[in-house]
């Protein structure tokens, strides 16, 4: 089975609310919400993936971040598990926009569940809400 290396970034508004991104239709899971951010690239930590993609994807700099957990996913179908390395961007330069032409939405607390999230994302999700980090 392959496995793929993501770094990914929980990005909370100074109003509680979090950015999300909606996967292009053309990809895997397209059309389903996800946590911005992208693939290790050759010998890049966890950290370092996350600053370049969040550049690439957002045009912002990551001033200050901090590594939240590990979670692994099997996509069965596709002979891939995924493992995303989560980390709370706490401060950003720049504001977030759609480099890549994707949707971007700052959501709620209230309104993040019915979107439909990426399986493992979704996960995640869980915990923010019932860990209250998202209010």
């Amino acid at each position: 089975m392959k496995r793929v290396h993501v770094a990914a970034a929980v990005i909370r508004g100074s109003d509680g609310r979090v950015l999300i991104a909606r996967r292009p239709e053309d990809k895997h899971q397209g059309g389903l919400w996800e946590f911005p951010g992208g693939k290790l690239e050759g010998n890049e930590s966890p950290e370092e993936a996350l600053k370049r993609e969040l550049a690439e994807e957002l045009g912002i700099g990551v001033s200050e971040a901090s590594y939240w957990q590990c979670v692994e996913h099997h996509y069965a179908e596709r002979k891939v598990t995924v493992r995303l390395y989560f980390f709370h961007v706490t401060e950003f330069v720049g504001e977030p926009c759609p480099v890549e032409g994707q949707n971007l939405r700052w959501v709620s607390p209230d309104e993040a569940p019915d979107l439909g999230f990426l399986p493992a994302d979704a996960s995640v999700l869980e915990q923010l809400l019932s860990l209250g980090k998202l209010h």
